[in-house]
């Protein structure tokens, strides 16, 4: 994508010339700085929460069909895969059906869960059977199934740039968790095609994910070498 691509988006960050781009992200410069950039990142954040949200629900569906068929391909779920996805809210992509498919093929669903501020998600398994409790943010989530650590982690994105950093809501659970799993999974980072940036202006604990998904396209994280 160019350049000229980004001309629509909203929020141009001023700020840009006071970062320094490392192996591991954008290094900000001085205080002034990190504050520009966390108040960019939230200003993103609500921008794009509410565009998806006005999203129609039929518009929603049609790429939730379209990005199940792409992680079909992508992973193609069966026997002895473990793979974590999400229970939807605040205008995700609803993935539940495509959750329950893979439990037809074999593969062990999971779910993720706070179980502290600050502290890495666990994951517990989750079949159409399972007894469901309010978590965090009311998020129907496992009751009493068995933890689990999955080959693959599915999650679902504020925004995204073309290296495949994910902006999130903000909490850093999912770079926590990534960082603290032993191995690692393959990770997808799954939303609309609307919510590209030019740079989510990725910090040290920023991790990007291994492909982004978003029904029209797919996009493969680079490695530089």
């Amino acid at each position: 994508m160019s350049s000229d691509d980004y001309s629509g988006f909203a929020s141009s960050p001023c700020f840009a010339h006071e970062l320094v781009e490392t192996e591991s992200g954008y290094a900000v410069a001085d205080p002034v700085a990190a504050r520009d950039v966390a108040r960019w990142r939230k200003a993103e954040r609500e921008r794009l929460i509410a565009e998806r949200r006005r999203e129609p629900v039929e518009a929603r569906n049609r790429t939730a069909e379209a990005i199940a068929a792409q992680l079909d391909q992508l992973i193609a779920p069966g026997p002895g895969v473990a793979i974590s996805l999400y229970w939807p809210f605040r205008g995700e992509l609803d993935l539940r059906g495509w959750m329950r498919s893979v439990t037809e093929t074999g593969a062990r669903a999971a779910l993720p869960i706070v179980t502290a501020k600050g502290r890495p998600l666990i994951f517990r398994q989750w079949t159409p059977y399972t007894r469901m409790a309010r978590g965090v943010w009311n998020i129907p989530v496992p009751d009493d199934e068995p933890e689990l650590t999955p080959d693959v982690v599915i999650a679902p994105l504020v925004g995204f740039d073309s290296e495949c950093y994910r902006l999130g809501y903000g909490g850093g659970y999912f770079d926590r968790t990534l960082a603290s799993l032993p191995g690692k999974p393959m990770v997808i980072g799954v939303g609309q095609a609307f919510a590209a940036l030019p740079t989510i202006y990725p910090q040290w604990h920023d991790i990007p994910m291994d492909l982004i998904v978003t029904g029209e396209d797919t996009i493969r994280r680079t490695i530089s070498t």
